[in-house]
C-alpha cells in the first residue's frame, strides 16, 4: 500500500476574498514549488466553498496538489511554502492508502 496526500489550496486572497491572478500563474507557482523539492506530483484543478475562521463563506477555485508516498516533513513544507505564496489562511491536506500498480505493454 501507498500513501496518497493531496494538498487543497484555495485561490481566493484570504484578505479580499477574491482571485487576485489568473489560473495558470498559480498553476506555475504550484509546478515550481514541487520541482523545488525535487517531488512527483500531479494536480487538479476544482471549485468549491470554504468557511473561514471567522464565519465568512466564500466560493473559489482550488488546486488540488497530489502527491504519492511523500515524507510528511516534505508535504508540510510544501503546504507552508503554497500558503504563504498564494496568501491563504491555510491550506487542508488529506492522507488516504491507496493500492497503486503500473502497467505497461512493450511492442
Amino acid at each position: 500500500m501507498m500513501t496518497e496526500t493531496r494538498i487543497y489550496v484555495g485561490l481566493n486572497d484570504s484578505e479580499t476574498l477574491e482571485q487576485k491572478f489568473d489560473t495558470e500563474k498559480y498553476a506555475n507557482i504550484l509546478k515550481n514549488v514541487c520541482r523545488s523539492y525535487k517531488v512527483a506530483f500531479s494536480f487538479s484543478l476544482q471549485q468549491g466553498g470554504y468557511i473561514h475562521e471567522d464565519g465568512r463563506f466564500s466560493q473559489e477555485n482550488t488546486l488540488v496538489l497530489s502527491l504519492m508516498d511523500a515524507d510528511n516533513s516534505v508535504v508540510n513544507e510544501i503546504a507552508k511554502d503554497l500558503c504563504v505564496f498564494f496568501h491563504q489562511e491555510s491550506v487542508m491536506i488529506t492522507e488516504n492508502a491507496v493500492r497503486a500498480y503500473f502497467v505497461n505493454e512493450k511492442l
